[in-house]
């Protein structure tokens, strides 16, 4: 996939979904289609998500919602940044070379999902703690070490990355928009080693124990009230339903967002993974597991609307409020037809 012209006598595009190039329109129609379309999912799925946190206070007595919303606007990023290769395959020109576009675009990327990957592991830490220590966590968990620790996500994601532009290599973005990207840009095997090391690994075993351990507690408080639950309908006579963890269901919102975080990610890692150990590159699967990779920024947006209550409500509350809104300035519009037709539910005339 490249904006710039193959050097061939045609003039035609290089397009990594060659099968996706129509000669009527002279661009990459698929690889359009898809980061077009990716794009604007992504930037208004996070605004909304955004919006919603603002006007919904109730969202904000979690802490894991400085996590979640720190996400959410590292998502937004992501959506932003994508209209480069939008605007790149669609002809429009850059004002900065190619080269420098290609580092400087793959870079913005990865430290932006790097942000998203830490902010998951800093999330199940925190449930972890709520469920280990829920007399002292008010006392750990404050506002003010909250907004450190977010900033401490974006300046380690930061670090990480930054060797890209000292010649140690391509930081693992693969859907290469540029030629230079594709056929100048290429993986270490050492650079690698290091992000999976100071990354991926940590984030994945940390999520993996915490949220191990989260059910493990859980399941062990269910069983507890069972079994007291039992013990007293048999002195009383009576029965009672069994009260699972209180933390579990929202712990259970957060799996899902980490789980399909892991699931959309592995591909490009595994894919990520080979290319460095062994030389070889496929532009398709390259394209392919990159792409599906970022689409996870528009996924937290479908799982948190869809498995949080609080959230949904506060999604109504926004709807509600555009709705108004755009009846009040069409009553102001035209006075004359809402009178004739006479009060309008819901409004004092």
């Amino acid at each position: 996939m490249n904006s710039t012209l193959d050097g061939n006598e045609s003039g035609r595009p290089f397009c990594l979904l060659a099968f996706g190039y129509l000669e009527t329109v002279d661009f990459c129609l698929l690889e359009v289609l898809i980061i077009v379309f990716l794009t604007v999912l992504i930037i208004s799925g996070n605004i909304i998500v955004i919006f919603v946190f603002h006007c919904a206070p109730l969202l904000n007595h979690h802490t894991t919602s400085y996590f979640i919303q720190t996400m959410a606007y590292a998502d937004l990023l992501v959506g932003v940044s994508c209209l480069v290769p939008s605007f790149s395959l669609l002809h429009y020109p850059i004002p900065v070379g190619e080269a420098l576009t290609c580092q400087v675009f793959g870079f913005v990327v990865s430290v932006l999902k790097s942000v998203s990957m830490t902010s998951l592991a800093c999330i199940s830490i925190d449930r972890y703690i709520a469920i280990t220590k829920p007399l002292t966590y008010n006392t750990l968990v404050t506002p003010w070490r909250l907004r450190l620790c977010i900033f401490l996500i974006w300046l380690y994601s930061t670090l990480v990355f930054l060797p890209s532009f000292l010649h140690w290599g391509k930081p693992g973005y693969h859907g290469d928009v540029f030629r230079w990207c594709a056929e100048t840009w290429h993986t270490d095997a050492y650079f690698t080693l290091f992000i999976v090391m100071m990354l991926y690994a940590p984030a994945a075993l940390i999520v993996c124990f915490t949220y191990f351990n989260i059910f493990r507690i859980c399941q062990q408080h269910t069983k507890e009230i069972s079994d007291r639950q039992a013990r007293f309908s048999s002195q009383s006579g009576e029965t009672g339903e069994v009260q699972a963890c209180p933390d579990k269901r929202y712990a259970m919102v957060l799996f899902r967002i980490t789980s399909v975080f892991y699931i959309l990610w592995l591909p490009y890692i595994i894919y990520f993974l080979l290319e460095s150990s062994t030389g070889h590159s496929n532009r398709v699967a390259s394209f392919l597991t990159t792409w599906l990779a970022i689409s996870n920024s528009f996924c937290n947006c479908v799982i948190y609307s869809l498995s949080n209550s609080v959230f949904q409500r506060g999604l109504k509350h926004l709807s509600g409020a555009m709705c108004t809104s755009c009846a009040s300035q069409t009553i102001a519009k035209d006075p004359y037809t809402v009178r004739s037709e006479g009060p309008v539910k819901g409004f004092h005339v």
